[in-house]
């Protein structure tokens, strides 16, 4: 059984690192031009090439997002770009658009080709459209189930790969195809530039009424009638390895290191769980647990085991859950003093109670008895943006090991 790829997102340098050290086995980022991320920090050319040496020498894979939906003047200089891309050793392209698949079969033929979600595959017979014209890869659209999914695998074989989302931000629209955003802001989603109107609070107001607000749902302050509950699919990691699928994808290019960290440590850990032991498999509750100590909405399973309905909304609110706060990242430990040098992320005080977590593994809870500034003069508090200061922790940690503390609501 080939073992099922956990692919994660990167929005800059650091987030790539912690993607690769919390246990993914490809990234997908996006160039400073023809991606769907213009929120996230996203790679020049130089990057792009720092990342694909880093993570080859890793074992990993590279896969370079180019799927915005082009207008003729935006795909001006695409070849150039292609053909960098190429030459850099990227592994895969995430295109969406056909103009923009022909362009790179054109620059560079053997280019391998992922069809974007973007793409909106619901069919067999789409994937062996794109086979035909030389794709390997297809990322299903979300408004698919699960046995949708896996029926199509059984049709198509092995000569194409096939891809979902797991995990991550969940589009009221069609494959994210939205044009909200591009009518009510003037920032086009299909190119990169949503402003999330899905998620904006509204009213219903009758043509003859201006000025006369009327909720949409029972509730005094309006409804978020598009706001859409979080996918997340760490408690059937079984289901999802046993349809088929070669790739799971996490959403979250413009989320923090942090929520990287945990998402994936936790699919790690249930995919490494289930291939130790198939047929004995159980899901941790814990990994779930996990998850939720990073900011998110509610969670939902999509439209994986039937057609989303009204569960799959949260009509109060656009807000996140946050429960913890991040507080830094061990950046050394020295296994005789026991002490690490920690890069803060929030502030964080003398004589908190937090947890720190690494790849692989369960957290442990700690207690901080003790903080050095870097010239080892005692402080009771780190607050200053990424101040480097000392603790001595007994039990041993690693290079990239996360601090967080519960916060108080």
């Amino acid at each position: 059984m080939k073992k099922i790829e956990l692919l994660a997102p990167a929005g800059d340098v650091n987030k790539l690192k912690t993607a690769v050290e919390y246990g993914a086995d490809a990234v997908y980022l996006g160039g400073e031009s023809f991606g769907l991320r213009k929120a996230s920090k996203n790679f020049s050319i130089e990057d792009i090439k720092w990342a694909a040496d880093y993570l080859h020498e890793k074992g990993k894979t590279l896969h370079v997002t180019l799927n915005i939906i082009p207008h003729d003047k935006d795909i001006v200089g695409v070849e150039d770009y292609i053909k960098n891309l190429y030459e850099i050793g990227v592994d895969a392209l995430i295109v969406a658009d056909p103009g923009m698949f022909i362009k790179v079969k054109e620059v560079a033929p053997d280019f391998p080709i992922h069809i974007s979600t973007q793409g909106s595959v619901t069919n067999a017979e789409t994937v062996k459209f794109w086979e035909k014209l030389g794709a390997e890869r297809v990322v299903m659209a979300r408004e698919l189930s699960l046995k949708e999914v896996s029926d199509i695998i059984k049709k198509v074989g092995d000569s194409i790969e096939i891809e979902t989302f797991a995990h991550g931000a969940m589009c009221m629209s069609y494959s994210g195809r939205c044009l909200l955003s591009n009518y009510m802001t003037g920032r086009d989603a299909n190119m990169g530039d949503c402003a999330q109107p899905c998620r904006y609070k509204y009213h219903l107001v009758e043509e003859k009424r201006p000025g006369e607000y009327f909720p949409i749902e029972e509730h005094d302050e309006g409804t978020f009638i598009m706001n859409s509950k979080d996918l997340c699919m760490i408690e059937h990691i079984d289901d999802l390895i046993e349809a088929g699928i070669s790739s799971l994808k996490i959403e979250g290019r413009v989320k923090s290191e942090y929520y990287l960290a945990t998402v994936i440590r936790s699919y790690r850990m249930a995919i490494d769980a289930y291939y130790d032991d198939p047929k004995n498999y159980k899901y941790d509750p814990y990994l779930l647990k996990e998850i939720k100590k990073v900011s998110h909405r509610d969670f939902t399973t999509g439209f994986f085991y039937g057609k989303a309905n009204e569960s799959s909304q949260v009509y109060e609110d656009n807000s996140y859950i946050r429960g913890y706060d991040f507080l830094g990242i061990v950046l050394d430990y020295d296994e005789n003093s026991k002490i690490a040098i920690i890069e803060q992320r929030n502030r964080v005080f003398l004589g908190d109670e937090i947890e720190i977590f690494g790849p692989g593994i369960k957290h442990f809870d700690y207690k901080i008895e003790k903080m050095l500034d870097e010239k080892d003069n005692e402080i009771e508090v780190a607050n200053k943006a990424k101040q480097i200061f000392k603790i001595k922790i007994d039990k041993p940690v690693k290079k990239g090991f996360i601090l967080r503390r519960e916060n108080e609501q």
